[in-house]
């Protein structure tokens, strides 16, 4: 369920939250709000699971706790987060969110990484009737199952698609050549980028998929430097945005337009390849921390807590998210 209007969004997630039937416990005057869910902290999801979003949980928690608990309909809980790794695995995801709201009955749940992860919950907060906001999934087929209780957060692919076609359009570019995950992310990104360059004057000169937890690129990259393409189009996870990124250089693949997705926006892309590696360099993102004092503040508090900056995309839409959860509750 997508919403443009981040007012209709509160007001959603307010009445899927409120018609929940909270444990009794949790009304009790000392009893914590159990909120549970699954994150990667080992496998290829690790990268952008650690960045995106157990950093943000983790922050809303202790800043929710050092105010006095989460307010819940006028009581202050405080919050117990109930969580474990899923390995990068979509099997251990659904097992664990299955367990999580069928038998521990926790109050309340926060997402898993990714849009493999959470296209196999979104059924379950539906089921068991537990309000899932999204901040790392992109997927049109998730928009089109209409979840009463699953909330996208993110730019989703056909928009993102849009705006990037447009942009070489723009730019002059005639020529694209494309790879991506073999996975949801990279699979539903794909084909709307197809879908985006009709019309628009470019071709694609190479299109390639890879599988998760590739460790070289290079062939296909050589490939795609002798048909000599304008612009490099990459749905990839972060250490795939890296590994293309490293590879490029060093076999001087280098057109106009480099675009590589999930990774560009962390902190840890500009420290990896140098600043002036990362010049240049293009990717999915949507924010910063001059946006807005809100913005600003909430970046500083995540460096001061989690002792690294958040990224500059689904970070972002990760404490919307939970900044939505808060007042939901309320």
């Amino acid at each position: 369920m997508v919403h443009p209007n981040r007012r209709l969004v509160i007001k959603g997630a307010a009445a899927a939250v409120g018609a929940m039937s909270f444990a009794p416990q949790l009304m009790a005057q000392s009893a914590p709000v159990r909120i549970g869910y699954s994150m990667s902290r080992t496998g290829p999801w690790t990268g952008g699971a650690q960045v995106s979003q157990e950093p943000n949980y983790l922050l809303w928690a202790e800043q929710q706790n050092a105010a006095g608990g989460l307010d819940v309909k006028g009581v202050k809980r405080r919050i117990e987060l109930i969580s474990s790794d899923d390995r990068s695995d979509t099997e251990t995801v659904v097992r664990t969110y299955e367990k999580l709201m069928g038998s521990d009955k926790v109050d309340l749940v926060l997402p898993p990484w990714g849009s493999n992860a959470n296209f196999a919950v979104a059924p379950l907060a539906n089921r068991f009737q537990y309000p899932f906001l999204a901040p790392t999934a992109l997927s049109r087929r998730l928009v089109e199952m209409k979840l009463p209780y699953f909330f996208l957060l993110l730019q989703q692919p056909g928009a993102m698609t849009n705006a990037l076609v447009d942009m070489l359009k723009a730019n002059g570019v005639k020529t694209v050549a494309l790879i991506y995950v073999d996975d949801l992310f990279g699979l539903e990104n794909y084909a709307a980028f197809k879908v985006a360059l009709q019309g628009s004057g470019i071709t694609m000169v190479e299109d390639k998929s890879y599988p998760g937890g590739v460790k070289d690129l290079s062939p296909v990259l050589r490939s795609m430097k002798d048909k000599n393409p304008d612009a490099f189009v990459g749905f990839t996870y972060p250490p795939d945005t890296i590994l293309a990124s490293r590879q490029s250089k060093e076999i001087g693949f280098n057109p106009k337009f480099f675009y590589a997705s999930v990774g560009t926006a962390f902190p840890l892309y500009k420290n990896v390849m140098t600043p002036a590696g990362a010049e240049g360099v293009l990717g999915m993102g949507s924010w910063n921390s001059k946006t807005s004092p809100g913005a600003k503040a909430y970046f500083d508090a995540h460096v001061a807590s989690q002792k690294k900056e958040p990224d500059r995309w689904a970070s972002g839409a990760c404490w919307a998210g939970l900044e939505i959860l808060t007042s939901a509750v309320k």
